[in-house]
């Protein structure tokens, strides 16, 4: 039975190493999803950048609410899929993998609600949701029992905290 490995990394740079080493030992990058707010190059008390600034869809700004055009670079162009959304009670974020397509879905429920229809506990997913909220990277993977133990592992040697599978 497949299981989902969640993981949150506080550097973009860690959650790009964590994903390019589940590839390279052979994991299907179409199980890997992401989830991150659009304040790309660090979190907004970091760079000093209003929350709903900094990442760009083409000629739009994620935090404008129109989420338009194609190119979107940095970690999420790792997996295909990728795309920007504007979460209830979250803001503008960035997602790729299956979970970015229950998030298309999402009307009242927010990111919660998703993690939730995603196989993540209710009380675990209020949780992930502050950390994206806090600009951390939501890292999934779907993968077998008997893989779990191999990700998990993964993900805490490139600097995952609350690394834990459902």
């Amino acid at each position: 039975m497949a299981k989902t490995v969640i993981g949150v990394f506080r550097s973009e740079e860690r959650a790009r190493e964590a994903i390019n080493e589940l590839k390279r030992q052979g994991f299907d990058e179409r199980e890997i999803s992401l989830i991150a707010k659009d304040n790309q190059g660090g979190r907004p008390e970091e760079t000093g950048e209003p929350e709903n600034e900094g990442l760009t869809m083409g000629e739009q700004n994620v935090g404008d609410g129109t989420l338009t055009g194609s190119a979107i670079g940095g970690i999420a162009g790792l997996l295909a899929g990728a795309g920007a959304l504007l979460i209830p009670g979250v803001g503008p974020i960035v997602a790729a993998g299956p979970l970015a397509a229950f998030l298309t879905g999402v009307v009242g429920g927010g990111l919660v609600g998703s993690l939730v229809d995603f196989g993540i506990p209710e009380e675990r997913g209020r949780h992930y949701e502050e950390r994206v909220k806090r600009g951390d990277i939501l890292v999934t993977l779907k993968a077998g029992e008997d893989e779990t133990p191999k990700v998990s592992s993964v993900l805490k040697r490139f600097g995952a905290e609350d690394v834990e599978s459902y």
